[in-house]
């Protein structure tokens, strides 16, 4: 394989004589400043089009001939001239406006601008177009700096994970269009309830660190900023459908009207991917649809939007036993508790369903605002087969037959979860020359009900379906932030941003504690400072200093009962250099996250398959950031990124169950790793474009060592090795005449065939007098396949 793809690569060189390079830089006519998400195309069926990038820059690879070359971009009058290439061309081009308000304010307005002295990367729609075929959300960002990834089910579709700095989703900010997508009480964002979310994603943009103000939970890792509400003003009509390893099917179809006169649009997409899953049984069936609705004037933008996602996925949480990874490594515990064959509807059942009502007013050239509205429904259980359950621990009556009282009975169990998330947001906002300012926040509120039922009990006792517990949660979360940029002196720009933030946190008791209450009140105040300096307009350096705090999650209440969990507070300092050109970029960052109280994960699972956690009074995390991207003449292009860090724990005591006497045993460590923290993250995509509509990428990652909990291994062995995985990725659009585009698309999964095991869990005991470990894994497919037909009418 491996001599394979350097022949492949070798050959591409072939055709590199007939390619030409146009490159360019669009701004708007009124502020001169680059537009990003610009259409650029040349009249013909021979060579796709691209989309401009955060600075404005665009680049095409085109045969020699004559062309009419195009821009595009909502709210501007399209571009077009005539162009005769037959050397490398640059071409700048200045869009004017129509007169519409277009800017999507609740998404600007959490960004990180162009001088907020923060690390941010881009993800447009083009990019993440090439590689949907299926895969959750968090896959399609795995080459992203910092970003660590993976998978229950073991191909990337239904349950996945995502990790940036070593921190997990449940301390990442995640918002859709402004609003929270957080779970209010476990703090995690489950993209499985919104599949192929993907499919209608304009753009993203990651914040690493604590990064700017923004709605939900504060970011202790990164932000992602996801938009569905960039317009697309000409009608349209898609399907995507594709087949792969595993079973696995996707099908999209979506279709916008464009804009109807000059005001109106409205997109839709309905979604349906099934998979098998590489790990036993790890089934996936998943549905979602979207539709969204706009009037667009001069001065008002009101869009409404609905989201709905519904899953079932076969449970395949707590991993592979140590002991049947290198014999059975698809091993799936769950539902093995009943005799005989697995029980087959061991099942995670749940809808969420979103809607959300903006209003964007510009008041003139330097004033807007906007407000939103939402609820997000959220409704849902996991079905259980338990043996040998005691009757009395779910209040059921114990059976009596003849004089024989049968305490005990296997069981089908369901945990519900049926909540509404509800709320507003809010921003103003004022550009000038010098200072730009935005005053903004956000409430919202959280109804939650827990409950079980039992459906079925083998040994009677049981007339109907039974609730053996049933409590409520409510959570108010308040926010309000004014951030603003000013121009200091020549090239200096100064950053500021305060947020105070208010949580209140009721829980009337927990699934085997119903009679435990807990009323929490947090008052959080979180600054942010920085200063940017231009170099000149094609690089600067910035540093930055922000404060965040963290409330606990539901799991910390319910797993530190005696010793209440404590509120995290971080320190990031952040410094860093970027430098971008039309043919090469570069961006380089030091960052040193220091906290207080963090609330580290233990190892251990939980009863959903959720990771435990525990204070920890002194821990950080420092290290550098490298990011950089480069043409390599007319066919090959590089894009690669490496993270180095450390994270310690400078202090902490373990409590470990000690089986030989039935106590807990402390256990008092040093400096050592945090768990799920490896010290060398690196990624590399080569891209080559042979043909003006063949493209090629070659993606590689590596992840070095890391633990699965906070002693580094020095007891037990419950480290997780380093891996690198190597794709390889194929779109090619077809010239044809029948349709406006038809695209076809190959992915390679882990050409070499890796076994590796990006996570796991373990649970640490002492027995003879010696600690051991019971250690899980979560491994990934080997080498597997993914192809995919785009059309477009």
């Amino acid at each position: 394989m491996k001599h394979w793809m350097l022949l492949l690569f070798t050959g591409i060189s072939l055709p590199l004589s007939a390619q030409t390079i146009v490159t360019g830089t669009i701004t708007d006519n009124v502020h001169h400043r680059p537009l990003e998400g610009v259409s650029v195309s040349l009249q013909s069926r021979q060579v796709s089009g691209v989309y401009t990038d955060a600075a404005g820059h665009y680049r095409l690879s085109v045969p020699k001939g004559n062309y009419t070359l195009r821009a595009t971009y909502l709210g501007y009058a399209p571009h077009a001239q005539a162009i005769s290439l037959q050397s490398n061309t640059s071409i700048d081009i200045t869009l004017e406006e129509k007169g519409l308000f277009v800017s999507p304010v609740e998404i600007s307005s959490l960004r990180a601008g162009k001088n907020a002295p923060f690390v941010t990367s881009m993800v447009n729609a083009d990019d993440i177009k090439k590689q949907n075929v299926g895969q959750d959300l968090p896959f399609l960002l795995g080459q992203e700096t910092s970003v660590v990834i993976n998978s229950d089910a073991g191909n990337g579709v239904g349950y996945t994970g995502l990790r940036i700095r070593g921190s997990d989703i449940t301390r990442i900010n995640v918002t859709l269009n402004g609003i929270p997508v957080n779970d209010a009480e476990g703090q995690g964002a489950y993209f499985v309830d919104l599949p192929d979310l993907a499919s209608s994603t304009s753009s993203i943009q990651i914040q690493r660190g604590v990064g700017t103000s923004t709605n939900g939970p504060g970011a202790f890792g990164a932000t992602l900023n996801i938009s569905t509400n960039e317009l697309r003003d000409k009608a349209y009509a898609e399907t995507d459908n594709s087949y792969g390893s595993f079973n696995t099917w996707k099908h999209t179809v979506k279709a916008g009207s464009g804009l109807i006169n000059d005001h109106f649009t409205i997109d839709t997409r309905l979604s349906m991917i099934t998979s098998n899953g590489y790990i036993d049984r790890a089934t996936s069936d998943l549905k979602s649809f979207y539709t969204s609705a706009a009037y667009i004037s001069k001065k008002t933008a009101i869009r409404f939007n609905i989201l709905s996602g519904k899953e079932k996925t076969y449970q395949a949480w707590y991993g592979v036993p140590e002991d049947s990874l290198s014999t059975h490594r698809t091993l799936n515990l769950e539902g093995m508790e009943k005799p005989g064959t697995p029980y087959n509807n061991q099942t995670d059942n749940y809808q969420q369903d979103y809607y959300q009502l903006f209003l964007n007013q510009s008041i003139n050239d330097h004033w807007n605002f906007n407000v939103a509205g939402f609820l997000t429904r959220g409704r849902g259980y996991y079905e259980e087969y338990k043996a040998g359950q005691a009757y009395a621990d779910y209040g059921i009556t114990a059976p009596v037959y003849g004089t024989t009282t049968v305490d005990t009975t296997d069981l089908v169990r369901q945990l519900w979860l049926d909540n509404y998330f509800y709320g507003g947001i809010f921003s103003l906002n004022n550009t000038g020359n010098r200072f730009n300012w935005s005053l903004g926040g956000g409430f919202t509120k959280y109804d939650g009900q827990h409950y079980g039922l039992v459906n079925w009990a083998q040994n009677g006792g049981l007339d109907n379906e039974h609730t053996y517990y049933d409590n409520f949660a409510h959570k108010t979360d308040l926010n309000v932030y004014w951030k603003g940029d000013a121009r200091l002196v020549g090239r200096l720009h100064g950053f500021l941003d305060l947020q105070y933030r208010y949580v209140k946190y009721d829980i009337l008791g927990f699934d085997d504690l119903p009679d435990l209450v807990q009323h929490n009140k947090y008052n959080f105040f979180n600054p942010k400072l920085g200063f940017t300096y231009n170099i000149n307009t094609q690089s600067n350096v910035f540093a930055s200093v922000a404060l965040s705090n963290h409330e606990p999650n539901r799991d910390d209440y319910e797993n530190n009962v005696k010793n209440i969990a404590r509120p995290e507070k971080l320190t990031d300092v952040e410094a860093g250099y970027s430098l971008r050109t039309q043919r090469y970029s570069f961006q380089g960052n030091l960052f040193y996250m220091n906290y207080k109280d963090q609330l580290v994960q233990t190892g251990r699972l939980n009863e959903v398959g959720a990771y435990t956690r525990i204070n920890i009074p002194k821990s950080y995390r420092a290290g550098v950031e490298l990011q950089g991207s480069a043409q390599l003449g007319a066919v090959f292009s590089i894009a690669a990124n490496a993270a180095l860090s450390r994270n310690k724990i400078r202090e902490f005591t373990a409590f470990i169950d000690n089986y030989d006497d039935g106590s807990q045993t402390a256990r008092q460590y040093r400096n050592t790793d945090i768990a799920f923290s490896p010290w060398l993250v690196t990624g590399y995509t080569v891209t080559a474009k042979p043909l003006p509509r063949l493209e090629i990428d070659w993606i590689g990652k590596y992840v070095s060592r890391q633990y699965m909990d906070n002693t580094s291994a020095r007891d037990a062995n419950t480290k997780l090795n380093d891996y690198f995985v190597s794709n390889l990725r194929f779109n090619y659009t077809v010239p044809q005449r029948l349709f406006k585009e038809v695209g076809l698309q190959l992915m390679l999964n882990n050409l070499f065939n890796r076994l590796y095991e990006p996570s796991g869990s373990t649970y640490a005991y002492i027995a003879d007098g010696k600690i051991a470990a019971d250690n899980y894994y979560a491994p990934m497919a080997g080498f597997n396949v993914m192809a995919g037909v785009h059309l477009a009418f």
